[in-house]
């Protein structure tokens, strides 16, 4: 009886921590949706980074990142240029502006063949991917979301995505 619970309580522990759990980023707290798993940053630009699956099977990358305040809200156009030049050629471009709790964010959309890879590397081709971005200008500089991976995945996500977004800036 005693190894059973031991198993149970162990079990219990390791996969809460692989669940996502809440992170603050410039001081706003961000509670990811129950499916997203928390992974390792793969670099040190990202602040937090998650897997999220899908009813398809395929998983979208989900990572924050804040630069400091520094980073003015006239860099909102060229990070959102930037993000759809990462695509071969853009399908789909959504690029809308709103105003929570007089915070702007601002989310793009698009899909395609996404080039993957660090700058100044050779890009490695994805078709059939998608991406959303979500630029917040909290007052301690922006925060930047991004999905990526396949269309599916992304597309099953943004909704969960921009429910968190606005339940972090209501509060």
């Amino acid at each position: 009886m005693k190894t059973v619970l031991y198993t149970f309580v162990t079990l219990s522990f390791l996969s809460s921590l692989l669940l996502a759990e809440e992170v603050t980023v410039a001081g706003i707290g961000f509670a990811p949706p129950k499916h997203w798993k928390s992974a390792k940053p793969s670099n040190n630009m990202r602040k937090a980074q998650f897997d999220a699956s899908s009813p398809s099977g395929k998983t979208a990358e989900i990572y924050f990142s804040h630069f400091g305040s520094s980073y003015s809200s006239g860099m909102t156009k060229a990070n959102v240029d930037r993000w759809m030049r990462q695509f071969e050629n853009p399908l789909g471009e959504k690029v809308n502006t709103e105003t929570i709790n007089k915070i702007r964010v601002t989310y793009a959309q698009a899909h395609g063949t996404f080039l993957s890879g660090r700058f100044g590397q050779p890009k490695v081709e994805n078709p059939g991917f998608a991406m959303l971005g979500v630029i917040i200008e909290s007052q301690n500089g922006p925060i930047y979301i991004k999905i990526t991976g396949p269309k599916s995945a992304v597309e099953a996500n943004i909704e969960a995505t921009k429910k968190m977004v606005t339940a972090s800036l209501s509060k």
